[in-house]
């Protein structure tokens, strides 16, 4: 354990671009590959890097994720010195909300100095990644840095997507370009992650002159820059832990990425490796009973294939392709589910059809529904995004389609055998 390392976590963001999905929790509270929580892979990160003194700085629509926090995250000892502890907005400075990243971490300045840390690690609640952040910790200290930031290269034509780092042959920083348009194609870039370590010494004053100006009291913008300017700052190069040939650091902050990289684990070889015994994923896991399939009849089997299924989940008669069901999910018979995502508590009623859809949580699918067929219908009840993902809420009226009468005389005759 690192005991002079304090951990924020900045988990406060609204999360605009994943509307509806964050319509009543925060983006770190959003569900990710069955049972786990955006916010889980960074805590996961600092549990498997021997961090263990944690504050996580909430704000927007927190009590999905602080109910969660509580609920699967008190793994630490506190006799110890151990914590995982929550922080909201106390107005301890002014009558504002945070303002930015660096204003979130000024606020609960008084926080931070009492467990006296002599480097800060300031990390993001939303995205997901495997790092070992001692690694990083190790890089800071031989370079005797103020500060060291978190780089992965990404291809030019992105960089407006990101805030790129200028590096000399040491990997000082030397600029910073902010969402730059117009870099020379077919280049890699150095881009930042939101990954930062501080000494706290540098870390303070900073925070404290941009606290009294007007500015957007962000890491990237405004605090790097300050202390850039009067002592050594590193740019730290991303060595990734997932053991796949291509870096794996993604931001799910629209519907689209979050669509395809829930899709990407269904795959036989994923990008994104859950099942790595040497890297523990942990999470809240629901006290439920093992995942059912039921039914082996040609006309009505519970099948799943290329798909992750968790607890709880029940497929009566249904065919299951490509889809990600969390925990508690009760699938009716005569269904089909293709390259689909349902949250935990959902319910898909008999014959119902969904195709490339995202399914809030705990919303009814009436029998017979069709989702993700007729896109025109779709927009008229229900978000459809650019790339035609269909996402339903409780707040939602799905689409009912017309049942045929041969498929009811089937359903009418397996009833009368005595099946469920």
């Amino acid at each position: 354990m690192h005991d002079d390392v304090l951990v924020m976590v900045l988990a406060g963001g609204v999360g605009e671009r994943l509307y509806p999905l964050t319509k009543e929790r925060a983006k770190p509270a959003v569900y990710f590959g069955g049972p786990y929580r955006i916010i889980d892979f960074t805590l996961s990160n600092c549990i498997n890097s021997g961090l263990r003194r944690i504050f996580i700085a909430l704000q927007y629509k927190s009590l999905s994720l602080s109910r969660h926090l509580r609920m699967g995250w008190s793994v630490v000892a506190d006799e110890l010195g151990e914590f995982i502890e929550i922080l909201s907005p106390q107005k301890r400075v002014g009558e504002h909300w945070y303002l930015g990243t660096a204003d979130a971490v000024y606020q609960n300045l008084y926080s931070i100095l009492r467990e006296d840390p002599k480097q800060l690690l300031v990390l993001s609640g939303d995205h997901v990644y495997k790092m070992d952040y001692a690694k990083m910790l190790r890089f800071h200290r031989d370079h005797g840095a103020a500060g060291t930031l978190a780089v992965i290269e990404v291809p030019s034509e992105d960089a407006h997507r990101f805030g790129v780092l200028q590096v000399d042959d040491q990997d000082r920083i030397t600029g910073f370009l902010e969402k730059p348009r117009g870099l020379p194609p077919g280049r890699q870039v150095l881009a930042s992650m939101g990954i930062y370590v501080f000494e706290m010494d540098a870390l303070v004053p900073a925070l404290e002159a941009d606290a009294r100006r007007a500015t957007a009291h962000d890491f990237g913008k405004d605090i790097l820059p300050e202390i850039v300017g009067g002592a050594p700052v590193f740019a730290y190069r991303f060595y990734d832990e997932n053991k796949k040939a291509a870096k794996y650091w993604r931001d799910i902050g629209t519907l689209d990425a979050y669509y395809d990289a829930n899709m990407d684990l269904c795959r036989v070889s994923p990008e994104f490796n859950l099942y790595d015994p040497e890297w523990p994923l942990r999470t809240y896991q629901v006290q439920a009973p093992p995942a059912k399939f039921v039914f082996a009849d040609p006309r009505r089997r519970g099948q799943a294939v290329d798909s992750i299924i968790s607890a709880g989940c029940i497929v009566s008669g249904s065919q299951l392709t490509g889809s990600v069901l969390c925990p508690n999910v009760r699938v009716h018979s005569f269904c089909e589910i293709d390259q689909s995502i349902l949250m935990p508590g959902v319910r898909v009623g008999r014959h119902a059809r969904l195709r490339r859809a995202i399914i809030d949580r705990d919303v009814f699918i009436p029998r017979g529904a069709r989702i993700g067929y007729d896109l025109e219908e779709d927009r008229r009840r229900h978000t459809v995004t650019e790339s035609g993902i269909v996402v339903v809420t409780t707040d939602d009226q799905p689409l009912i389609g017309a049942i045929s009468e041969e498929t009811l005389r089937i359903e009418t005759e397996f009833d009368r055998r005595g099946a469920g």
